[in-house]
């Protein structure tokens, strides 16, 4: 039922915008104007057509093409249109957006119920549409952009191998790299959970057979050393009452080991036991190596990991953009992560051991106030294009004043002390390290600021952290909501023309 209601919900939700959206911009705009020639190419059956300012792969184009091969008898029967190129309107491929935003909702649904079945179909519900309007993906599901192509595939390939289903789960990796190829960073880490949780179950499977042999040698002892064990065992019941009472709580809570073990600790288990199941371990994860190993060869043939507009798109140190997604994603969950019991939580755990923690804060500000002063990039795009709303938050907050680029550090570092605190509470510490080795590698070498980079690394995010508190999600899908009426506003009903570019020019993210 969830399912259904999910799909429905975004449903209604879609259809009123996405009608406004192809009735007031009918023509392709900003980033179409590559990517829908394109795909119109690709209906006419012309494949050796490239445009060279197109950075990422044609996967968008592939999946539009099955999307309307499906629509053509119907269309065709309707005479709507008359050949098949006909089809590929600028509407319809705006609209594989629509359908994948659907499957989206109903992927993210799909993992909350795996990553917690507990949780009742009316709370999943709720959090999966809290989900489906997160601005930034929202947004882009009425234009033809590969930002919300790119997220489905990646769910899907975490869902499938949450499920154990690791050569699907590979394919569903493959694809999401031919739609954009920074995705390979994200089908690593869905890789390296996979392992972590192959480590866990057989950590756990360990534990229940030296149990069940335990338990069978107690069995096998005589009757005479029964006795003496189990009178040795009631004396030392009764010594330790006191402290069995007291630390109740923590015995029935201690099933979860794996949060009471180190880092250090969770890394030899990882290496322990891939050695003792080095084949097992082979079989099932290969089919992801094998794609990686093609996408290595694909940029040394390419020379570089963009396709076109390279010069533009150059892999630069650019560390001040992990700061910058920390803080906009703990402001995208302003309920956790801003509410004056996440700040009392973090000061107590300061205080439990000051001198670590100080020295982490130490630590990680001085990273930031380096991160800010020599490796944040003004890209000339970002300078230029007032379209963009990050041209506003550069030029009215980070850079309003010398000043102002350092004051914000403590923000920033807060916000990441936060999320990586509320990660770890549910999270294997490993799994909090990859999840910030991943953020890194897809977010540092990128010198534009674009938040639709944010995406995938903020549904994660959320999907991993364990927000119990339904006046927190009604907080932020009120929050969605208010921000997608104002930029859907704003970019419908507030044009205006631009000295750099003939025609009307409209506000975007």
């Amino acid at each position: 039922m969830g399912r259904i209601a999910v799909a429905s919900i975004v449903i209604l939700c879609l259809i009123p915008v996405s009608v406004l959206v192809n009735r007031i911009v009918p023509e392709p705009y900003m980033d179409e104007i590559f990517h829908v020639p394109q795909a119109q190419q690709y209906c006419r059956g012309n494949f050796r057509s490239w445009d060279p300012m197109i950075t990422t792969p044609p996967g968008l184009y592939f999946l539009s093409l099955a999307y309307v091969a499906s629509l053509f008898p119907g269309l065709f029967c309707m005479q709507a249109v008359s050949s098949f190129s006909d089809s590929c309107s600028t509407s319809i491929l705006r609209l594989t957006n629509g359908v994948l935003a659907v499957i989206c909702g109903i992927l993210v649904y799909e993992i909350i119920i795996h990553l917690r079945p507990s949780l009742d179909d009316k709370k999943a519900t709720l959090h999966s549409v809290v989900l489906s309007l997160y601005p930034l993906h929202w947004f882009f599901t009425f234009l033809y952009y590969t930002d919300v192509a790119s997220l489905t595939a990646v769910l899907a390939m975490y869902l499938l191998l949450l499920k154990k289903k690791y050569l699907l789960s590979s394919l569903l990796g493959a694809l999401s790299v031919l739609i954009r190829q920074t995705n390979i960073i994200w089908m690593l880490f869905v890789a390296c959970t996979g392992i972590i949780e192959f480590t866990q179950s057989h950590q756990k499977h360990s534990v229940e057979v030296a149990d069940v042999s335990t338990s069978k040698e107690k069995d096998d002892m005589p009757a005479n050393v029964k006795g003496v064990s189990m009178t040795s065992n009631l004396r030392k019941r009764k010594v330790n009452n006191g402290t069995k009472s007291q630390n109740k709580s923590a015995s029935t809570t201690s099933a979860p080991m794996r949060h009471s073990s180190g880092l250090l600790d969770e890394i030899h288990a990882v290496i322990i036991v891939s050695w003792n199941h080095f084949w097992e371990l082979l079989v099932s994860f290969s089919p992801f190596f094998m794609v990686f190993v093609a996408f290595v060869a694909f940029v040394c043939w390419n020379g570089g990991i963009v396709l076109g507009a390279k010069d533009a798109h150059a892999v630069s140190p650019h560390f001040a953009q992990l700061l910058y997604y920390g803080m906009v994603s703990a402001l995208f969950m302003v309920p956790v992560y801003f509410s004056f019991g996440q700040a009392a939580h973090l000061f107590q755990k300061f205080c439990k051991n000051k001198l670590l923690h100080f020295f982490l804060w130490f630590l990680a500000l001085t990273i930031g106030f380096l991160s800010v002063q020599f490796f944040s990039i003004a890209h000339p795009y970002l300078l230029a294009d007032n379209r963009h709303y990050p041209f506003y938050l550069w030029r009215k907050i980070i850079n309003f004043h010398w000043s102002t680029k350092f004051l914000m550090v403590p923000l920033y570092v807060y916000s990441w002390f936060s999320i990586i605190n509320n990660l770890a509470k549910n999270q294997k510490q490993l799994w909090v390290l990859a999840y910030f080795l991943a953020c890194s590698a897809s977010l540092v070498p990128a010198p534009l600021i674009e938040f639709r980079y944010y995406t995938i690394p903020f549904f994660f995010l959320v999907l991993h952290t364990n927000i119990t508190d339904s006046k927190s999600w009604l907080l932020m899908g009120f929050l969605y909501f208010s921000i997608n009426c104002f930029t859907i506003f704003m970019f419908l009903f507030r044009p205006f023309s631009w000295k750099h570019e003939a025609g009307t020019q409209r506000f975007i993210w």
